[in-house]
Order: structure tokens, then sequence, then C-alpha cells
């Protein structure tokens, strides 16, 4: 691995457990660039942010990176063993280091034994690091990420999974390195986090690509994005991945992609037909069986050997033509990953009422009415109750006190934290055991290579889709989805919504995702502390 002021990854190849992760992918960033990874589940964004950290050798490319690097994966990456006071002194010690020399280099210069060169360099890095500023940088990264009532003693271990991602967040905005790879930074953050994490972002005058389902965060802080998803034409049309703008653009090009694609998928299909019926019936498309009429044998002859040799040429053209077809075939643009029109057999909607409902120290609702068809928000922050009311109203959680009344003949609920019975059956296995009249692979939402698989051995995504396949095959009229976005791919994420808000179904979404809170049109229900 190489230094350099830039991010250059060049044909990166790599494989895992004997599968094509990457294969051929480039990624260039220079300063002041703001690069976001999007493509679906296993497409390969951790492992290539894993090869830019250095964590991860591929198996073939160039790979250039800045000298000063941070990387944050989903976890965090932090040491468990370490407190929470030696990750935020570890993140300011270069910082303040860096003043240190300065100031030397400073009385050095002064009794020249020091060089202006070193000095300017040492300015230089200071000055771009903000290293001045670092201590108060560190208290205000800690109360804005959530983490003031930590302890400077408390144990890395002991920290909740969130704590610990948003503890190294901290520890990396505080350090303010050149180059930042973040591996979905806005996981376990709320609307006050994710403003602070955007605006810091945005005011680095480093490198940073990071990898998100975050449309709101692809929106606001890239300058770039990058498709890591096999497309025909590319993300910019071109053949290419990157498309310079934020989400909102992307997608609209992308999707201009994705019908050019098609379209000249059709229109090759359609050519190659014609070709085929071409070498097939063009000597039957020249009338040269005719009986010679009299007196013209000779003639009728020889214009029967131009016709043949016509018929000759017309048909070796038509099978040149089929050969080049072959050489540069549009490849057939995958089934789109849709549930557009999957809930239309539904005959009636459910109706939802509650009263006083309480479930003690996580729900308390005092009214909650939702009707026929009616498509509802739930909101609020984290302990507001609004899993636990999905859960009451799936009849997986008991309510202390109210009342509930779900009219519905057929619940699909879809919880954040999805959990099989039996890890060690196949996904086809457990589909066809809850929905024996559907297909799975007619649903489009598993790949076919994973139906077989353990689904103890799925990525979280892949489980998650799995589960809204059983939702879905289960044809409920009330249907009920706990962070939906969550683990999904961008192109799934933007097809159930579709789906959600054409199904004659009734919907109660319990969601953060700002985009789609942004875009919601049904109605809206903010749930506040038990």
């Amino acid at each position: 691995m190489l230094m350099s002021t830039n991010l250059l990854l060049r044909d990166l190849t790599v494989s895992l457990g004997g599968r094509v992760v990457l294969d051929g992918v480039d990624l260039t960033a220079h300063p002041g660039e703001r690069i976001g990874l999007v493509g679906e589940n296993g497409s390969g964004k951790s492992t290539l942010l894993r090869v830019a950290a250095g964590l991860l050798a591929p198996d073939g490319g160039e790979v250039q990176v800045p000298p000063d690097l941070g990387y944050l994966p989903q976890d965090g990456g932090l040491d468990p063993t370490a407190t929470v006071g030696e990750v935020l002194h570890q993140a300011l010690a270069p910082l303040h280091e860096g003043v240190a020399r300065l100031e030397r280099l400073a009385a050095a210069l002064a009794d020249n034994t020091a060089t202006a060169g070193e000095y300017d360099a040492a300015l230089a890095w200071a000055q771009a690091h903000d290293a001045w500023d670092a201590d108060r940088r560190s208290r205000v990264a800690a109360r804005r990420l959530g983490l003031q009532d930590l302890r400077p003693e408390q144990p890395v271990s002991e920290l909740s999974g969130g704590e610990r991602s948003r503890l190294a967040l901290a520890a990396l905005l505080t350090r303010q390195p050149s180059c930042l790879l973040l591996d979905e930074p806005t996981n376990h953050l709320d609307d006050e986090a994710l403003d602070f994490l955007e605006s810091a972002l945005l005011g680095l005058p480093g490198i940073v690509v990071a990898a998100s389902h975050d449309r709101v965060f692809l929106e606001r802080v890239c300058t770039s994005v990058i498709d890591l998803d096999p497309s025909h034409f590319g993300t910019d049309g071109r053949g290419g991945r990157r498309f310079t703008g934020g989400y909102s653009t992307y997608l609209h090009h992308k999707q201009a992609a994705r019908r050019r694609w098609e379209e000249a998928y059709e229109a090759e299909q359609d050519e190659r037909a014609s070709l085929e019926t071409a070498a097939r019936t063009v000597a039957r498309d020249i009338a040269h069986g005719r009986a010679p009429r009299d007196n013209d044998g000779f003639i009728h002859h020889f214009k029967g050997s131009r016709v043949q040799d016509t018929v000759r040429r017309r048909v070796r053209n038509a099978e040149q033509r089929l050969a080049a077809l072959d050489r540069r075939a549009v490849p057939r643009p995958p089934a789109p990953l849709t549930l557009t029109g999957a809930f239309d057999e539904q005959v009636r909607a459910a109706r939802v009422r509650a009263r006083e409902l309480a479930v003690h120290g996580r729900l308390r609702l005092d009214r909650l009415d939702v009707e026929p068809g009616e498509k509802l928000l739930l909101t609020g922050p984290n302990g507001s109750g609004k899993s636990t009311l999905l859960g009451v109203l799936a009849g997986r959680v008991r309510a202390d006190s109210g009342t509930v009344d779900v009219q519905a003949r057929r619940v699909g609920h879809l919880p954040q934290d999805v959990r099989f019975r039996d890890p060690g059956r196949s996904a086809r296995a457990v589909f066809e055991a809850a929905a024996p009249r559907r297909d799975l692979a007619e649903l489009g939402l598993l790949p076919p290579g994973h139906h077989s698989r353990p689904v103890g051995e799925l990525s979280l995504g892949q489980q998650r889709r799995l589960a809204l396949a059983l939702l879905v095959a289960g044809l409920p009229d009330l249907v009920l989805l706990d962070e939906p976005s969550n683990h999904l791919s961008l192109a799934l994420v933007e097809e159930l919504e579709q789906a959600l808000r054409d199904t004659p179904a009734t919907v109660v979404v319990a969601s953060h995702d700002r985009w789609l809170r942004g875009r919601w049109s049904g109605s809206h229900t903010e749930l506040g502390p038990a």
C-alpha cells in the first residue's frame, strides 16, 4: 500500500470465501471530496473500505492512501479493554503533540537550529487539523453525540453497541484525519447527532468516503456517489459507477440508465429475432424456383445462379451480424427488486382501536384510531414505545392496562430484530413452511444463490429480506413495519415505500428514516416518553 495525498484504488479485485466481491473496481478521491458508497447488501461496500484502511489485502489492483487515515467500522472497532477516557485521549494525543512540536520548532527556528521548511510543514499540519481547538471539539462531539453521561473510567466493554459506535465517531471527528473511511456512520444516531455529524463532515478539508443507506446523509453530505451494483450502462449512463451529485440526482440518473439498459436489451432481442428469421427464410423470400418460359432455359440457369449467390450472401450476412451481436451482447437486466403490487390481492383492509394503552416502563398511549386503508407513521425518540406499540398490535406484546381492538384477518409484522427459530434450516425451507402456495424466487427479494443457505449464515440484510418475503407472502390486511429501511438496500427501500403507498392494506410504520419521514403522505402520530 502506497502513501499519497489522494485516495486511489485502481482495478481492485477481492474474493472472499470463493466468491468474487469486488471485480475491477476503481475509486479516486481528492481532498475536499466526500464520496458515498451505495449498493445492494453484499455488493462489497464494507470490503472496499477495509481494503482502503489496510485491514484486507486485495487479490489484485493498486492501493494508494493518505498517511493520516481514520476508519470507522460498523461496530466502532474499539478495544473493549480500553476506557472511555483512554479512547478520547488517544484521539487528542497526536493533536496535542502537533501543537507541542510546532512550539519546539518555533523556538528552534529562533535559535537557527531548525529550518523554515520543517516549521512550515508542522504549521500546515496543525492548521489542517485545527489542533488548537481539539479539546473543545472533543467536548462538543461527546455532548452532541449523546455521550456526556459516560464516565472516563468506564470500560468500553460495558457500553452498548450504539454507545461504542458513537464514541468511536466522536474520537475520529475530534482527530480530523485527512482521510475518513466511514461504514454506515449514521447508525445509532438521533436527529441532533445526525445534524452534528453532517455539519462536521461538511467542514472537513480532507477526503471522506462513507458507505451509507441514509438517503438524507447522501443528499446533504456527498459530492459524488459510487454505486457498486453491476449495471450495463453504469450509474453515469456511460458504463461508469460514479456520479457527481447528491442522492436525488444520482437516483434520477440511475433510473434513466436502467431504462436505457432495458431499451437496448429489447432492441437487441428484436434485431436478433429479425436476423434469425432472415437466416432461415431468405431463400424462400426470393422467387427463383419458377419453371423457365419457352426459349429462356439458359437465361433462367444464369439468373438462378445469381439468385443462389444472393441467397447465400444474405444468409452469410445475417449470420455474421448475429455473431457480432453475440460478441457485444447486452446482458439481460436483472429483474428489479419490487414489491409494487405485492399486496393487491387484499379484499379488505384492517381497523385498529386502542384506548388508555400502557406497558409499564415502555409505552403509554391515550388513544389510537387507524381506519381501513390508512397509512400511519409513528415517530418519537428512542424509548417512546414505537416498537412496543407495534408488538402490541401484532399480538406479540401484552399490554398491562387499556384496551386494543385489531380487526384484521391477517397481520404482517416486520420487527427491528429478525430472528428465526431454527438457524440451521435453509431460507427456502423456512419460506415454504410458512407460505406453501408462494414461490420465494417469484418475489425476487432474496438472490437465488442464497435460497439453499442456512438462515443463520445469511447477513442481517438478507435475513431481513427473507422476513419481508414471508410478510408479503402472508397477504396481510394489517402491515406493521419497524424501521423498514434498516439493513435494506436503497433500491429495495424505494420499491417498498412505493408498495406501501399503493397497497389497499392498512399500514403502520415506525421509522427514524429522515428521507421516509420527509416524504410521508399519510397520517402521523408522535409518541412521547412512557
